[in-house]
């Protein structure tokens, strides 16, 4: 098992560590006894994940002697509301969870939003710790202390900066992951060569067929980078007043396209389209070489995401979604380009008619 620790500001938040493996989760139930003490411990998972690894999890807490219980909800985006947290809050009240009590977030990313929000406010902030079971969770969402619902005019707008108290990665859990999910985290991890590691990037296009494959040989050392780099962003910026806003690069109009097709579109595949759009925007504004466009256009195909918007995403409606992001700063919408392949920018000049153009274009 590898330890990334994530050090930060003791005035904002306590340094934590990232503990990647491969099936140790018997391990994870000595530490989360040994190093974090509670009166009760609250699993909170989804409907699917609770049948794959939810009781099995239960009964190895359990067998170690910690109070422990399980909530459950719906698997989906469609849980992702204030509707959620107002049950799973009601259902922690009859359990007798109090302030001395821990949530822990077994699942993907919806469950990782929601376990972090709730533990954020439920009696003014209670422990929780991260137990991500995608690959888009286990290298972006369960990293950096976001939490967020969603509201019926867009993806996160409701949400706080509150940090888990460990994360723990295990490679295992990715064997019963759909494919579809694991293009999700296959698009997160792109991102990272594009923001930050040109050699990354590099090491992506050269492993395509082994990721395809889901070579756990080539991923452990892919999912540690990808870490890696999170980690370094957060601990620069944790509450994204500047720097970590490079990590919305195809974000923007990703969670757009998301909130256009009320969240038919998986948040991988909006991503992927996000980032190619960023690209030929920065290469319409002469900032991204068209050489590199075309590099980044390709590993987003090979991977096996998709470059074209689906017919049933209204332009204008994605439109619509992007003037009421939640990065809008007056009249002004913060978009992240690309001088080059690892060399982000935030630009405020964009405006709608470029993305229109773009967007446009790419309309399958």
């Amino acid at each position: 098992m590898n330890r990334i620790k994530i050090n930060l500001d003791k005035r904002l938040s306590e340094s934590h560590e990232i503990c990647i493996g491969y099936d140790f989760q018997d391990r994870m139930g000595l530490l989360i006894a040994k190093d974090h003490p509670a009166n009760r411990y609250v699993i909170v998972t989804d409907s699917n994940v609770s049948q794959l690894y939810g009781r099995t999890f239960l009964e190895k807490l359990k067998e170690l002697g910690l109070p422990v219980e399980l909530l459950e909800f719906p698997a989906g985006e469609g849980s992702k509301t204030m509707e959620t947290v107002l049950g799973l809050t009601a259902r922690l009240l009859e359990m007798g969870a109090d302030r001395h009590s821990m949530l822990i977030a077994l699942g993907g990313g919806v469950v990782g939003d929601l376990t972090g929000f709730v533990a954020s406010i439920y009696m003014r902030s209670v422990p929780f710790i991260q137990i991500p079971t995608t690959l888009m969770a286990q290298v972006d969402s369960s990293i950096g202390g976001k939490t967020a619902v969603n509201l019926p005019q867009g993806k996160n707008l409701l949400g706080t900066f509150y940090q888990p108290k460990r994360i723990f990665t295990d490679l295992k859990f990715l064997e019963t992951l759909s494919d579809e999910e694991y293009l999700n985290g296959l698009a997160e991890i792109v991102k990272y060569g594009l923001i930050d590691e040109p050699g990354f990037f590099e090491q992506l296009e050269r492993e395509v067929p082994a990721l395809r494959a889901r070579s756990l040989e080539i991923l452990e050392p892919v999912i540690e980078r990808s870490c890696r780099i999170k980690k370094g962003v957060v601990e620069i910026d944790e509450q994204e007043s500047g720097f970590r806003r490079i990590l919305n690069f195809g974000h923007t109009l990703g969670h757009a396209l998301e909130a256009a097709s009320k969240f038919t579109l998986p948040h991988g595949k909006a991503v992927a389209l996000g980032m190619t759009a960023a690209s030929r925007i920065s290469a319409c504004c002469g900032f991204l070489p068209p050489e590199e466009r075309e590099r980044i256009e390709a590993l987003i195909r090979d991977l096996g995401l998709p470059v074209r918007i689906p017919s049933d995403v209204a332009g204008p409606e994605v439109l619509g979604r992007l003037a009421m992001d939640k990065k809008k700063e007056g009249n002004e919408l913060p978009f992240i380009l690309l001088k080059k392949i690892g060399i982000p920018f935030m630009s405020k000049d964009v405006g709608l008619s470029l993305p229109e153009k773009i967007l446009e274009e790419m309309a399958a």
